[in-house]
């Protein structure tokens, strides 16, 4: 049995799963996507579950991305140091079944910015291997754990995780600001407006608070959920920017925050071009493949 015959892939994640059944000749024939997540795994139970997945899509070769690596997944896939590119990535493959079943490491980035990513790397390197992106330059991963990456003739260079999605949804779920920020967010004049003063670098904590005074005063303030998350993409982008590189910047993840970081970035000076994130883990996935 070969990858180069067929084989599945699984991007599997936190709290859902796609798997995908590709031919030989590159071709998605059938694919699935469920909430099978690692949360509704039970402990031991990942054999049971990696099962169910050939069930539905065949007896085939298996190669799986994502936090199903992780030190709460299926078996901890050690990380690969940056700089990292697909030979890395390749050569660290763990082997659950040899030549059957393997998980990709993720990606680790060491003193003094010590940082970490799995699942982003596949899409990355997939989608400079397939030329959706240039070999050198930034990319943007939006997200709960929104990635920033440099890359450096095909390689991962260096990456900053931001916490600006998560701290989004904590603040909007479990903060005095809560009840401010019910509506939906939208890349509007407050978005801008939040943006703005987020890359103007104003301070993230008390500008956050003005949300709360400005309630209690009875000062109209327009959509303050779209503000509050402008303000912190806005300061989201800034420290992005930091790593360095002109061009283009490719965005690669969810296409409603994918609009939401263009704009951001718009107002910093930068175009974007958007990338389809499961097509990038796709093209990752095949790449690896070939070099097994």
């Amino acid at each position: 049995m070969s990858f180069r015959d067929g084989y599945i892939a699984v991007d599997w994640g936190t709290t859902n799963r796609r798997a995908y059944r590709i031919a030989s000749d590159g071709r998605v024939t059938d694919s699935f996507e469920d909430e099978r997540g690692l949360m509704a795994v039970p402990k031991g139970g990942f054999d049971d579950a990696a099962a169910e997945i050939r069930e539905r899509l065949g007896d085939l070769p298996m190669l799986l991305g994502g936090m199903v690596g992780s030190n709460r997944g299926w078996r901890e896939a050690p990380y690969v140091p940056c700089p990292a590119g697909p030979e890395g990535l390749a050569e660290r493959i763990l082997w659950i079944e040899p030549g059957r079943t393997g998980i990709v490491p993720g990606v680790c980035q060491g003193a003094p910015d010590e940082d970490v990513m799995r699942g982003e790397e596949v899409q990355v390197l997939g989608a400079v291997a397939a030329g959706q992106v240039p070999p050198d330059g930034l990319l943007c991963h939006p997200g709960t754990h929104a990635k920033w990456i440099r890359m450096e003739g095909g390689r991962i260079t260096a990456f900053n995780t931001m916490m600006t999605g998560e701290l989004f949804s904590l603040i909007r779920k479990h903060s005095i600001l809560g009840e401010q920020l019910q509506g939906e967010v939208a890349p509007d004049d407050d978005f801008r407006r939040g943006v703005a003063e987020g890359l103007d670098g104003r301070d993230l904590l008390s500008t956050l608070f003005g949300i709360r005074a400005r309630h209690v005063l009875g000062v109209s303030a327009g959509s303050a959920a779209s503000y509050a998350s402008g303000l912190l993409i806005g300061s989201d982008v800034r420290a992005g920017l930091a790593l360095g590189g002109d061009g283009t910047i490719a965005l690669i993840g969810r296409p409603d925050l994918c609009v939401l970081y263009a704009a951001a970035l718009e107002a910093a000076g930068r175009d974007t071009i958007e990338v389809d994130g499961a097509a990038a883990f796709l093209a990752g996935i095949h790449m690896l493949t070939e070099m097994l």
